[in-house]
């Protein structure tokens, strides 16, 4: 089949849903590809790139269209677009389901069959097709870069000859795909960052990037990611003051707040209000990424950036991806490609659609003149449901004593039946063993009692080669071969010399590696 990849019309749209790489990974699948001329050139790549590629460059959109059997694109297609789309022919690009239900609806009346890139599930095995994250990246770095474009000060502290600068501090309020890319990119840059999450299980991803995560005082039981395909839910009223009132209280504080909160087909909740803004120092920038929704902050204006009366920046650009258009692109356009792998199992450049694959099923919104949105839930959640471990019930002061006494009188109970154990074995063997046997039985016995003591004391995390179990037991053999050393017995001393000779390599040879590790923590 024919894959064709027209000049994307939406005004200031820079990025390209093919690329020369992929084109040539397409071909690999079975597939003939066109591009119209000039798709890729705000992206950077040239039509003598395709060429190269073994692309045919078409003159217009009209021939290209008319030629694809698969067309890929990036932005949902606008009217003019609509009316090229014909029978029997495959739609790949975003298409907002929701919003633009009319063009749904006339697509599956044509018979065309659309995949909507943003439905693709939030699943393991769909990670390589998520356009949605491959966006959201972009926009989450490129968000840090446009805010440190309209900041005034290093991102790092700084102690010159000319003064000390401190540290910006920068809040990111989200952490999914877009937060964790801006948080990344916030940290390595010297921020002081921080970060807030209405899923307090992305508390540990957050921390590990050498962010702080905030905190709220309060507890609600959040709904499980994989009941939402990884996005957050819907927070009650009592929890979202609570956010809010912390927010307040950090405005003053934070010199650049990045804003990446979104719950699907709804519009931006409002989680940094006028007063916020008002509270914020002089000079000091906030990044909405939620514009395109109404913004996460309404003083936004989307597309444009304003400042507000008392010096704070606020930008509501929508185009974050298309600013880096070249890697948007390459991104998206292998997102693309892994789709088409799954669409082309047999690798023969005939499409197999398989509507039981739930990749596939959920990314398609019109197939067989039929409108297939909603799709049903994933046969396989999007994150791994953990079973809530009861939390431990708390204990009085009395019940611990009473707990710790219960223990020690179990302890000492083992301890007296151990021994009971023990002599009454040493008394059985002493009634038929010789006293010369006995004598020198009962003083290994107590060497591996005492040795097991101290040794088994340790803690794991104290240990070293000098005091591992392995070398308890070598002194333990060391002892008994030197007193055994000087015995009239020809064999008796050549084991007991053996033995001296190979306990002495792993005792000496500890220490030996005890120093080498010593000396890794040692200043040169």
């Amino acid at each position: 089949m024919k894959i064709g990849t027209p000049k994307e019309i939406f005004e200031g749209e820079a990025r390209v849903a093919m690329t020369p790489e992929s084109a040539k990974a397409l071909q690999k699948l079975g597939h003939e590809c066109m591009i119209e001329a000039g798709a890729g050139a705000l992206a950077g790549f040239a039509d003598a790139a395709y060429a190269d590629a073994g692309v045919e460059v078409v003159k217009t959109a009209a021939a290209l269209w008319k030629g694809a059997d698969v067309v890929a694109k990036v932005r949902a297609p606008d009217a003019s677009e609509m009316k090229r789309l014909r029978e029997g022919q495959t739609l790949v690009s975003f298409f907002s389901p929701v919003a633009d239900e009319a063009n749904m609806k006339k697509a599956a009346s044509k018979g065309a069959t659309v995949v909507a890139m943003e439905m693709i599930p939030r699943i393991s095995r769909a990670q390589k097709m998520d356009a949605l994250s491959s966006m959201a990246n972009i926009a989450g770095y490129r968000a840090v870069i446009e805010a440190g474009n309209n900041f005034g000060r290093f991102f790092t502290g700084q102690i010159t000859a000319a003064g000390k600068v401190p540290p910006a501090k920068v809040l990111i309020v989200g952490a999914g795909v877009a937060g964790l890319a801006a948080i990344g990119t916030s940290t390595s840059l010297g921020a002081i960052t921080y970060a807030f999450d209405v899923r307090p299980e992305v508390a540990e991803q957050v921390e590990s990037m050498g962010a702080e995560f905030v905190y709220l005082d309060f507890e609600e039981e959040q709904q499980d990611g994989a009941a939402t395909g990884g996005y957050a839910s819907v927070s009650s009223p009592e929890f979202r003051e609570a956010q809010l009132a912390k927010f307040r209280e950090m405005a003053p504080e934070v010199d650049i707040v990045i804003t990446t909160a979104l719950i699907p087909n709804r519009e931006a909740p409002e989680i940094w209000t006028p007063d916020m803004v008002a509270a914020m120092k002089p000079g000091s920038v906030i990044v909405d990424l939620a514009a395109e929704k109404g913004g996460n902050c309404k003083l936004t204006v989307m597309d444009e950036k304003i400042v507000t009366e008392n010096g704070v920046t606020i930008i509501g650009y929508t185009d974050f991806p298309s600013r880096m258009a070249a890697q948007a692109s390459t991104l998206y356009a292998t997102n693309i490609r892994h789709l088409m792998t799954d669409l082309t199992p047999e690798k023969d450049g005939v499409i197999n659609h398989n509507m039981e694959d739930d990749v596939i099923r959920g990314a398609t919104i019109a197939h067989a003149k039929e409108v297939t949105f909603p799709p049903p839930p994933p046969k396989v959640a999007a994150i791994a449901v953990q079973a809530k471990k009861p939390a431990p019930k708390e204990l009085t002061s009395e019940e611990k004593r009473s707990a710790e006494i219960a223990a020690f009188k179990q302890q000492t109970k083992n301890q007296v039946t151990l021994l009971a154990v023990g002599g009454a074995l040493l008394l059985a063997v002493g009634l038929v063993a010789p006293a010369s046997f006995m004598q020198h039985f009962i003083v290994f016995v107590l060497a591996v009692f005492v040795g097991f003591q101290v040794i088994w004391g340790v803690a794991h995390s104290l240990h070293t080669p000098l005091m591992a179990v392995t070398n308890a037991i070598s002194s333990i053999i060391i002892l008994g071969a030197l007193m055994q050393i000087g015995s009239a017995s020809f064999l008796v001393i050549l084991l007991a010399a053996l033995s001296i000779f190979m306990c002495g390599i792993n005792i000496f040879g500890g220490f030996l590696v005890t120093r080498r590790m010593l000396a890794m923590f040692q200043k040169s």
